[in-house]
């Protein structure tokens, strides 16, 4: 006779209820009570493992869905360029591809989508929306179709920043979502103007169907930010205004509705829909008493809940190019722009694009200090540990701060890990629109890729420009060359931060030092052989200079590797 009592202790520990096994007396039934213990404890280690399967990756402190676009006019830039930027933060597709200009007969129609931001590559439908169709041109210009559409061969460029704003005016039966607005006027506009026109003219006529947007539009004359929301869940419309920077004067947005007044008897300066005002009475965002101001009626404030229009990056960005003013952090809203103390470079956006806040009340890494000996001395010196780095995980930080409340701050910095790509974008009036119009784009981390010129009459993109690496690991895919360095880097930021510093700053001054060359050769090959035989050149360009960073990314990965290969 088998008599035994079990206890299934974990259980307790788990959370599960205690269950107690006592033999009835007999071999039969101890065999049947054998088998339920077996099952159960097999149902048991089946939710343990469930469990565990839903434990999510360490993701970073940082809004996993948001961008920095930085404006520039062409009198407070160093050579006369108007300039707009962009960094796409979040899971969104690193393919892109150059989509040529097109003639169509007439009656053709054109769909709109909603989902294309996520696919693998440029035939992926996978949970790709059709909204409907509108007319197609008779024409339309050559574009290159990041995710959010970025440039032109008219040189007409566009950066992006999501808003959000109040929840109540979203209405997704509107049939445009911003990305599909942005390649609408790519491929029909060659002025900053005319596409606000007629992004405001679909929106009224189809509806707009996304959270609320910002759109920095430039052209080789000027640049303005433009605004949308949704009209509220009563009208598939919209309701937007746009204002121009003035052309000694910079900007920025970031996640946060900028517009502030609007003066619409000055027609040069300001748009907006015919319902701006109307809009934020009906739906009580403004009693039509107070001065209206766009950003408090549509938006509210910052997404931290703040009644203010900006937030710690554009109060970093404003005061980096033009600290005289002294800007106040604790006001309501700051001047939707500024003119700098300096004349900036494009190279003093991409600097402002790969900012961390380092040596600032901001930086996240300032208590991370440890002692070290100094070189070729028995002194030691406190210095930041070379395992900090400014894009901890959420887990990391939890753990510091776990273990001494305060040790980091978190704080949203302007270059984060999670950026599918980015760009800067110069457009030069003086110069033929094919080499005029340059997009400065990086792959992932801006603050640790470098740049790759890609010009408004480029035809081709390389191979692995057209696959997205968002979705598994691919070698196939560009932001795999970079990313693996970029990642491996981090482990031990201390150590390897200087090396790769010093390759982004090889291939910006290599780019910034050959393109007189690039421009001046276009001009000779175009004259000589045509506008084709040039576009080839610029293509070419392109190609050879992406291929030169890839490599030089995927050598320092495996320098990383070696340099860790006995543990991280």
């Amino acid at each position: 006779m088998l008599c035994y009592r079990t206890h299934l202790r974990f259980g307790q520990i788990y959370g599960f209820i205690p269950i107690q096994f006592v033999s009835l007396g007999t071999k039969s039934n101890d065999k049947h009570m054998n088998r339920l213990f077996i099952l159960i404890l097999t149902l048991i280690c089946h939710c343990l493992i469930t469990t565990a399967q839903e434990i999510e990756y360490a993701r970073p402190v940082n809004t996993p869905e948001s961008c920095t676009s930085i404006m520039v006019g062409k009198k407070a830039s160093t050579d006369g360029s108007v300039m707009t930027s962009h960094t796409c933060d979040g899971n969104y597709r690193t393919w892109m591809e150059i989509v040529p200009a097109a003639t169509y007969d007439r009656d053709t129609t054109v769909a709109i989508y909603n989902g294309r931001m996520h696919t693998e590559y440029p035939n992926d439908q996978t949970n790709v929306e059709l909204k409907g169709n509108i007319p197609q041109a008779r024409s339309t210009y050559q574009f290159l179709n990041t995710s959010y559409p970025c440039l032109n061969e008219k040189q007409l460029g566009i950066g992006e920043t999501t808003i959000s704003g109040r929840k109540e005016l979203v209405n997704k039966n509107g049939m445009f979502m911003i990305e599909e607005l942005e390649k609408i006027v790519l491929q029909r506009c060659s002025t900053a103007r005319d596409a606000i026109r007629l992004m405001g003219k679909l929106v009224k006529e189809y509806g707009y169907g996304d959270s609320g947007e910002c759109l920095t539009i430039a052209d080789p004359n000027e640049v303005w930010i433009f605004e949308i929301f949704g009209e509220g869940p009563d009208k598939i419309g919209g309701v937007w205004a746009a204002v121009r920077i003035p052309d000694d004067h910079v900007s920025v947005s970031a996640n946060i509705s900028r517009i502030s007044t609007l003066d619409l008897k000055d027609k040069d300066n300001y748009m907006a829909s015919d319902n701006v005002f109307e809009v934020a009475k009906k739906m009580e965002l403004w009693d039509g008493k107070e001065p209206f101001r766009f950003w408090k009626a549509y938006s509210g404030g910052n997404y931290f809940g703040e009644p203010k229009s900006f937030s710690l990056r554009e109060f970093f960005i404003l005061n980096s190019l033009a600290p005289s003013l002294k800007l106040a952090y604790d006001s309501e809203e700051l001047p939707l722009s500024v003119k700098p103390d300096k004349p900036v470079a494009a190279t003093d956006v991409m600097a402002l694009l790969r900012a961390t806040y380092e040596g600032t009340d901001w930086d996240t890494t300032k208590n991370l200090k440890i002692l070290a000996k100094k070189k070729d001395s028995t002194e030691k010196d406190t210095i930041t540990s070379p395992a900090a780095n400014p894009w901890m995980t959420t887990d990391m930080i939890n753990m510091l701060n776990g273990v001494k409340d305060g040790t980091v701050d978190r704080n949203r910095l302007v270059a984060v890990p999670q950026c599918s790509y980015s760009h800067v974008i110069q457009l030069r009036s003086w110069l033929p629109d094919a080499v005029g119009g340059v997009a400065w784009l990086s792959f992932d981390n801006p603050g640790q890729s470098p740049r790759i010129p890609i010009f408004s009459g480029s035809t081709a993109l390389p191979p692995s420009f057209g696959i997205c690496g968002q979705h598994r690991h691919r070698k196939d895919a560009a932001i795999w060359s970079f990313r693996e360095a970029n990642k491996l880097a981090t482990v031990r930021w201390g150590l390897t931060k200087e090396k790769m510093q010093a390759a982004i700053t090889h291939f910006e001054e290599k780019g910034q030092r050959e393109l007189p060359f690039v421009e001046s050769q276009y001009k000779e090959i175009q004259q000589a052989k045509g506008s084709e035989a040039a576009n080839t050149f610029l293509t070419g360009y392109t190609s050879d200079f992406a291929g030169a960073t890839m490599q030089r990314w995927e050598d320092m990965a495996d320098e990383f590797w070696k340099m860790f290969a006995r543990g991280f």
